[in-house]
């Protein structure tokens, strides 16, 4: 059979997921994730500010997500690349894997040649490209007139932005993908945007320049992964109709299909996220055009915060395997 070329565009736990589910085809599939590089919290930001180099958190879950993990070696690298210190000064909060990469990008002299530094010695099974290899920020606009400039500040938002919705999202300064990016894009057989929080990891991505293009022109079946929470400072009120609009609006181009959860969320975690006004993505979705894919996508396991993780985390996620099979069934017959 026949390999088919699937790209993941995003970033942090959502790419993660899905690259976790789809690596078990490793028979049928080609796989490619596309991240942000617009990261500016947690461990990354601080990299980034101290080093000046493009944020690697994403890139880290990225490559962990797509590591052997096989033998009791592959998945001891796979756990160390991933490992959060708790204590030390200055070490707390920091990700090994963070500082692996940032220590190859010194050595060779290119974020990029870290990366595959790094693939390597974690035997990625695909590639994991940086979306440009300029170094941006976020800019939201919000319906007030606001105007916040930062992906950590846009993630965790102030009160006055919190219940304000987004109108626009850009970067600043103005970004050119990747050439490697726009090729994998070009000869896709399936991009997948998502799941992750809409504006600061998916939609971050689609700002730069030349994705919302390369979507557009490479004729592959478009999926999104629909969040399983509203989230403050982005997404309150919206449904998946909503969530739809929002990424055909800077797509440029109707979605083919979206995945969207039916499962019963354990009581007991919707209580912590309505202390937080968030709640689960309302599906008032209807269309003639878009398939609408649902099932129960729901993880069983509980999600842990790591010690010295500063970040507010999701503690709701998809399944996998799950997820990977659903999307795998959408593959264009070739």
């Amino acid at each position: 059979m026949e390999k088919q070329n699937i790209v993941v565009i995003g970033g942090g736990t959502g790419t993660h997921t899905v690259l976790s589910g789809l690596k078990r085809y490793p028979k049928r599939l080609n796989l490619t994730a596309i991240v942000t590089m617009a990261d500016s919290g947690g461990s990354t930001g601080r990299l980034r500010d101290e080093f000046g180099f493009l944020p690697v958190g994403d890139v880290r879950m990225a490559l962990a997500a797509l590591a052997r993990d096989t033998a009791d070696h592959e998945e001891l690298l796979r756990k160390l690349f991933l490992y959060r210190f708790n204590k030390g000064d200055g070490l707390s909060g920091h990700n090994f894997g963070n500082l692996l990469l940032v220590a190859l990008t010194d050595i060779l002299g290119s974020e990029e040649a870290a990366i595959r530094a790094a693939a390597k010695v974690l035997r990625v099974a695909g590639h994991v490209l940086p979306v440009t290899n300029e170094h941006i920020d976020l800019v939201a606009e919000y319906a007030d007139g606001t105007q916040v400039i930062g992906e950590h500040d846009i993630d965790e938002p102030t009160t006055f932005t919190s219940n304000t919705p987004i109108i626009n999202l850009s970067v600043t300064p103005s970004a050119t993908i990747t050439d490697r990016a726009e090729a994998a894009l070009l000869a896709a057989d399936m991009i997948v945007l998502g799941p992750g929080d809409l504006y600061t990891s998916v939609l971050a991505n689609v700002v730069v320049d030349g994705v919302a293009a390369a979507i557009k022109n490479s004729g592959a079946t478009v999926v999104y992964v629909c969040n399983l929470m509203t989230k403050s400072g982005q997404t309150l009120g919206m449904g998946v109709t909503e969530h739809v609009a929002e990424i055909e609006r800077y797509i440029g181009t109707a979605l083919d299909a979206v995945l969207v959860n039916t499962g019963a969320f354990p009581p007991e975690l919707l209580a912590r996220y309505k202390a937080d006004g968030e709640f689960p993505v309302k599906n008032n979705f209807t269309s003639d055009t878009t398939n609408c894919v649902t099932a129960d996508f729901l993880a069983t396991e509980a999600v842990t915060t790591a010690e010295g993780d500063i970040l507010k985390r999701s503690l709701i996620r998809h399944d996998p395997r799950t997820l990977a099979r659903e999307i795998v069934s959408l593959l264009p017959t070739k």
